[in-house]
């Protein structure tokens, strides 16, 4: 069939122009179908992920810790808001051109991003991985500006524990950080609900009160398109704040005793020591101090800086070490009280029996020296506990013998952990003659009480243990719980009270106690005591010095004071309560390598002591007798081998 053209004749064109129409519309539907064949077989695989992905994430939102109070209310832990940027490894189309783009806009270095990002697989690459924490305000407008150009990277506002307070209180409050594996893997329930990537106490209060300061996570639910964005948020369950704990603890206090043991070093040197302070009356913690400490911010982001952690790690000092819970020390003179109060329960001294001291004591084939060399002529046990006369406390050891030593020092919580609850705590050493047998398979020797009776040779005690048995001579003989926390709040609103606990009483008869007060008193009001720079204005304190050798004497030979190197110089102690008649606070300080107890550690507690009769209505003023000569230190005592069951007799030595 041909078309007819103006003259009624047939046109050559139209069967030609028509076959043209008819190819062109053939190739038009072969380019459909090849494009189909393309999308549905060729990419239909890659179309369907895609697909697949342009669908809802749910999105996991941390909850807020709850906060920590001092006894007044003050703020030492809470959280604030920190922008994280994660990635999803499953939506990262070039993870190393991503990666390198971040690098640039994060300014890190790429092998970083490299490493915390890591090989997922399974399940875990569609679970966000952390790559960076905490932006600052220009890291994180940076990649806000360029997200639309990087699939599979989020950031997201999530909380951040704080420490208003830096290393103030470090030790007690503890660290955070990310739950560990092997923590999920050997959990017994505390970590129920957890799971990698969570915070969670390791260390301190936050660690024994992980179950009150965490909350309930919240999520929500986000429809996202195939790069990864955001287009529409289709639900939301808000997480939950933990409950708040208010501790015992008075951030006032804990500061001035901080300062006060860090003034104690010299220039150029380490200062290592503790400083705790309780009350008596039920145990409240008010002070709970270790130096050197560390600031718990480093920690709360779920990871420690690398070059942080190697200083902490290869610090020769242990800033990470809690002394007031796991530092063991000599107890040295502090430990007379307990053999003077044992002395009278048992009979084997009165009040009034004097004993002469020429200067030293003789037993077997040995002289053992009193810090006086001249000696204190005839003492009783007011005057002994006074001048902490060694010859005094030798003969009384002697008499008692070191099993009877040892059940009274345990009646008064010594060799023994205290219930603090936080981890880490030792139990420091009573040594018996069954003891000795059990741990070094030897037989007691007679002559290694007399060390014992003076805190030397094997007795190792913490600070904490040694202002719990204080607290015991304080109160009449009441061994208390440290109580930590004065009270939870639930997120509920509804508190509950802790209540405070006795644990046992020490086997003194009030009458020998209040004798042994009557010396620790005189030790600090009277001239001529050993504790007179512990004295505060206004208030009348009872006390004890102390000073535990740490080497053997040919070490030190010939040197004095600061000549000798601070590894090798003794450790200071000083343990005091207040008021003496109406005892409502008990501060034990420990400066390590400070030298004497009364002249190193008893300023620290007197700082203490100090600033809590400006917080607290004191009794009627006490007039203490003005110095008329220069204070006497207590005598050094030795302290055993870091191994306890490699330890010799120990070598007595001289006052200053």
């Amino acid at each position: 069939m041909s078309a007819l053209g103006p003259s009624g004749t047939a046109d050559p064109h139209f069967d030609q122009r028509l076959r043209v129409l008819g190819i062109g519309m053939i190739a038009v539907f072969a380019l459909f179908l090849g494009r189909l064949f393309q999308l549905q077989v060729v990419e239909g695989e890659q179309h369907l992920q895609n697909s697949l992905r342009n669908s809802i994430r749910t999105v996991r939102l941390a909850a807020p810790r709850g906060e920590i109070l001092d006894r007044d209310g003050r703020v030492l832990a809470t959280t604030r808001p920190a922008f994280d940027l994660d990635v999803v490894p499953s939506e990262l189309r070039d993870a190393d051109r991503t990666l390198n783009v971040l690098s640039a806009l994060l300014e890190a270095a790429p092998e970083h991003l490299h490493t915390e990002l890591g090989d997922p697989r399974g399940r875990a690459r569609f679970q966000p991985v952390r790559l960076a924490d905490d932006l600052g305000w220009e890291s994180l407008a940076r990649v806000e500006s360029h997200r639309y150009a990087l699939p599979g990277v989020l950031t997201e506002v999530r909380p951040r524990r704080t420490y208003p307070n830096g290393p103030l209180a470090a030790h007690l409050l503890g660290t955070i950080g990310e739950v560990r594996q092997e923590q999920l893997d050997n959990d017994t329930g505390r970590l129920n609900g957890y799971r990698a990537g969570d915070m969670v106490g390791q260390s301190g209060v936050e660690a024994l009160l992980e179950t009150q300061l965490r909350g309930r996570a919240g999520g929500r639910n986000v429809l996202v398109d195939v790069a990864g964005r955001e287009v529409e948020v289709l639900d939301r369950i808000e997480p939950s704040a933990g409950g708040r704990a208010v501790l015992a603890l008075d951030l006032d206090l804990q500061r001035v005793a901080e300062e006060a043991l860090v003034a104690t070093g010299l220039p150029g040197e380490p200062v290592a020591g503790s400083v705790v302070a309780l009350d008596p009356r039920n145990g409240d913690v008010l002070v709970l101090a270790s130096l050197p400490d560390f600031d718990p911010n480093a920690f709360s982001g779920g990871g420690v800086d690398p070059v942080v952690w190697r200083e902490l790690m290869h610090d020769p000092a242990r800033p990470l070490q809690d002394r007031a819970l796991a530092g063991q020390y000599p107890p040295g003179s502090t430990w007379k009280p307990i053999v003077a109060a044992a002395a009278l329960q048992e009979h084997v001294r009165t009040p009034t029996t004097t004993v002469f001291c020429p200067g030293s004591f003789t037993f077997g084939n040995r002289s053992y020296r009193c810090w006086k060399k001249e000696g204190h002529g005839s003492v009783d046990l007011h005057r002994a506990i006074m001048q902490s006369c060694d010859v005094y406390f030798y003969r009384a050891g002697l008499e008692l013998g070191i099993d009877r030593m040892a059940e009274y020092a345990t009646g008064f919580g010594l060799g023994q952990r205290t219930g603090i609850g936080l981890e880490g705590e030792k139990s420091g050493v009573v040594p018996s003659s069954a003891w000795k047998l059990a741990h070094l398979g030897e037989e007691w020797f007679p002559g290694e009480t007399v060390s014992a009776s003076i805190g030397q040779g094997y007795d190792l005690v913490t600070p904490l243990q040694l202002a719990v048995a204080y607290a015991a001579i304080a109160n009449g003989g009441d061994v208390v719980r440290p109580r930590l926390v004065l009270e939870l709040e639930g997120a509920n609103g509804q508190r509950v009270a802790q209540p405070p606990e006795i644990v046992s009483h020490a086997p003194v008869e009030a009458e020998h106690l209040a004798r042994v007060r009557d010396g620790l008193r005189a030790v600090v009001e009277t001239p001529g005591g050993t504790g007179g720079k512990g004295r505060v204005p206004g208030l009348a304190v009872a006390g004890k010095t102390g000073t535990a050798q740490v080497v053997k004497l040919e070490h030190t030979e010939g040197l004095k004071g600061d000549a000798i190197p601070w590894k090798y110089r003794d450790h200071a102690w000083f343990v005091s309560f207040a008021p003496a008649d109406d005892p409502q606070i008990v501060v034990a300080v420990l400066v390590e390598h400070g030298g004497h107890g009364g002249s190193a550690a008893a300023p620290v507690a007197q700082k203490v002591m100090s600033r809590w009769l400006e917080k607290h209505s004191a009794p009627a003023p006490v007039q203490s007798v003005a110095v008329q000569s220069p204070e006497p230190d207590d005598e050094p005592a030795t302290t055993p081998p870091v191994d306890a069951a490699a330890a010799e007799p120990p070598e007595d030595r001289d006052a200053d």
